[in-house]
C-alpha cells in the first residue's frame, strides 16, 4: 500500500461521498496536517479563490514548493449550489494537475450577524449544504454578535460540523472590556461547558495593529486558545503579507488566511468596465471587492485565455512566496509520510 493510498483513508467521509471513493486527491481534514507537522515552524496556508483561473496556479505552487495547501471560499452560502460547484473546480483543476500533495478546503469565513430563529434556521441549512459539498473547515465570524448571543448562535450552527467530526474555526465576537482576549475566553468558556469542539481560533490582522503587528498580544492569543485544545489563526492578511508571515509563524500561528495580493490579481484578469462594475457593487454591500467577485464570476464575461495565462502565472508567484514565507516549503512529502505512518493515532 502507498502512502497515497494510506492519506487517501483519511479523507473525510463527506469528501469522499462528493468526489468519489476512487479520486486520487489528498483532501483532508487540517487537523491531520496540524497533527502531522506539531512540531514543525509551519502555518498551514489557506489562499481565497476569488476567481477560479487563478486554481491551476495555485496548485502548481504546492507542487513547486512540495507544500500543503488550503483554498478558500469566501462565500460558500452565495446562493444554494456555490459550494458544490466551488468543491467541483478544486477537485477538476488538482485532477488535471495530478495533484498529490495534501489539500483541505474552507467555507468562508461565514459571517453571523443575528441569533432569531429567521437568521439561524438558514444559515444551519446552509451549513449542511456546506458540510455535504465536502468541505473540511467551516470559518464562521462572530465578531457582530455578543460573547453570549455568540455561544447560543454556535449551540445551533456548530452540529452540521461536529457531528462529521470536521474541523471549526471561530472569530470572537468584539471585547467590550479593556482586553481584547475576553470576548475569546468567555466564547471558549461557554463553548467548552456545551462541549462544543473549536480547532482555530481567528483573529483578523486588522485587530493585531497597524504598522509592527503587536505579537504580544498574538501570543496571548495562542496560549489561551492552547488551554482549550485550539489554534489560531490569523485571517484577512493583506497585502504587505510576505514580510509579516514569518512574525506570526514565529507567534505561534498555526494557520495564516492570506488575501495578500490575490485579490488584485483577481480583479486585474478582466476588463476594467467589468472590474468597475464589481468594484461599484463591492462598495455598495460593503464587501472587499474580491470577494464579491467569487460570488459573481460566472455573472461576468469569461476570461481570453490570455488573460486566465497570465492569472494563473501570477497567481503561481504570488502563491510561492506566501508559501516559503510560512514555512510551508517542503511540508507536503512530509506531511503525507507522517500520517501514513500514524494513521490509528
Amino acid at each position: 500500500m502507498s502512502v497515497l493510498d494510506k492519506v487517501l483513508s483519511l479523507r473525510p467521509g463527506n469528501t469522499v461521498a462528493r468526489v468519489g471513493a476512487g479520486s486520487r486527491i489528498p483532501l483532508l481534514n487540517p487537523r491531520e496536517l496540524l497533527r502531522a507537522l506539531d512540531r514543525a515552524p509551519v502555518a498551514l496556508p489557506c489562499l481565497p479563490v476569488q476567481a477560479k483561473g487563478s486554481l491551476p496556479g495555485l496548485l502548481r505552487a504546492a507542487r513547486a514548493e512540495d507544500a500543503i495547501l488550503g483554498l478558500a471560499c469566501p462565500h460558500p452560502l452565495s446562493d444554494r449550489g456555490a459550494a458544490e460547484r466551488f468543491v467541483a473546480a478544486v477537485h477538476e483543476a488538482a485532477v488535471e494537475a495530478e495533484h498529490s500533495r495534501p489539500l483541505f478546503l474552507q467555507a468562508g469565513p461565514v459571517r453571523v450577524a443575528r441569533v432569531d430563529g429567521d437568521a439561524l434556521g438558514p444559515l444551519q441549512e446552509g451549513l449542511f449544504r456546506v458540510v455535504d459539498a465536502g468541505f473540511t473547515l467551516v470559518s464562521l465570524d462572530l465578531s457582530r454578535l455578543d460573547s453570549y448571543a455568540a455561544v447560543e448562535a454556535l449551540n445551533v450552527l456548530a452540529g452540521p460540523v461536529s457531528e462529521r467530526e470536521l474541523s471549526l474555526e471561530l472569530t470572537a465576537p468584539a471585547s467590550s472590556s479593556a482586553d481584547p482576549l475576553d470576548a475569546y475566553r468567555t466564547l471558549l468558556e461557554g463553548l467548552r461547558q456545551w462541549k462544543v469542539p473549536v480547532r482555530f481560533v481567528r483573529i483578523a490582522e486588522a485587530a493585531l495593529g497597524e504598522g509592527e503587528p503587536d505579537v504580544a498580544l498574538l501570543r496571548r492569543l495562542v496560549d489561551l486558545a492552547a488551554d482549550y485544545d485550539a489554534v489560531v489563526t490569523v485571517g484577512e492578511v493583506g497585502a504587505g503579507a510576505p514580510r509579516a508571515l514569518p512574525t506570526y509563524v514565529a507567534a505561534g500561528a498555526r494557520k495564516v488566511d492570506c488575501v495578500g495580493g490575490f485579490e488584485r490579481l483577481a480583479l486585474g484578469a478582466w476588463p476594467p468596465e467589468s472590474r468597475a462594475s464589481v468594484e461599484e457593487k463591492a462598495a455598495a454591500a460593503g464587501l472587499p471587492p474580491g470577494e464579491l467577485l467569487s460570488v459573481l464570476e460566472e455573472q461576468l464575461p469569461p476570461l481570453t485565455s490570455a488573460a486566465r495565462e497570465r492569472l494563473e502565472a501570477l497567481s503561481f508567484a504570488e502563491a510561492v512566496e506566501v508559501l516559503s514565507a510560512l514555512g510551508a516549503t517542503r511540508s507536503g512529502q512530509t506531511s503525507m509520510r507522517f500520517l501514513a505512518q500514524n494513521r490509528g493515532d
